[in-house]
């Protein structure tokens, strides 16, 4: 892993769920939304979650690479959204989810496919928080985010022997 990750930040998930249903909760005021636009990989679990929290039959998804573990390389459109879903309306009612922001690279493609929708993410970091609307946490560049679907587990050594290794 890179050492621009100076922090980690695991998150279990029974934490995880928890944290999506809390993103239905602020999303809940900011509809009615008619469909759902998952961001896969990462955002298939919590944007199940909402979608079933809201009520949102509707769900789609866009499937963009970015990411091969923990290096971000050039972003890649593998399936677009469907047109049915962007409409007229270049997404007006729609709701994108993702797991989280990073830099944004991610959030700017899909943003320019649905202008209009509304961005949720469960976690943000500073450089990509201006691209959402609506996050649960934020946390710092420098940390990562290790989401239950990528950790097994394991022992951890306790942070004060991890500063002297």
């Amino acid at each position: 892993m890179e050492e621009k990750w100076q922090k980690s930040f695991p998150v279990s998930w029974d934490q995880f769920h928890r944290d999506a249903r809390a993103l239905a909760w602020r999303l809940s005021s900011a509809g009615p939304f008619s469909a759902v636009v998952a961001i896969t990989r990462g955002g298939l679990v919590p944007a199940a979650i909402v979608a079933r929290e809201l009520g949102i039959r509707v769900v789609e998804s866009v499937c963009v690479a970015s990411y091969d573990y923990d290096k971000q390389g050039e972003i890649q459109v593998l399936k677009p959204v469907s047109p049915v879903i962007i409409g007229a309306d270049k997404g007006a009612g729609v709701l994108i989810v993702d797991d989280l922001v990073d830099t944004g690279a991610t959030a700017k493609v899909v943003r320019e496919m649905l202008p209009k929708a509304h961005f949720a993410t469960v976690y943000a970091k500073p450089q990509g928080r201006p691209l959402v609307d609506t996050f649960v946490t934020e946390v710092s560049q420098d940390t990562w985010i290790y989401l239950p679907w990528d950790m097994g587990l394991q022992f951890s050594p306790p942070i004060g022997d991890r500063a002297t290794a």
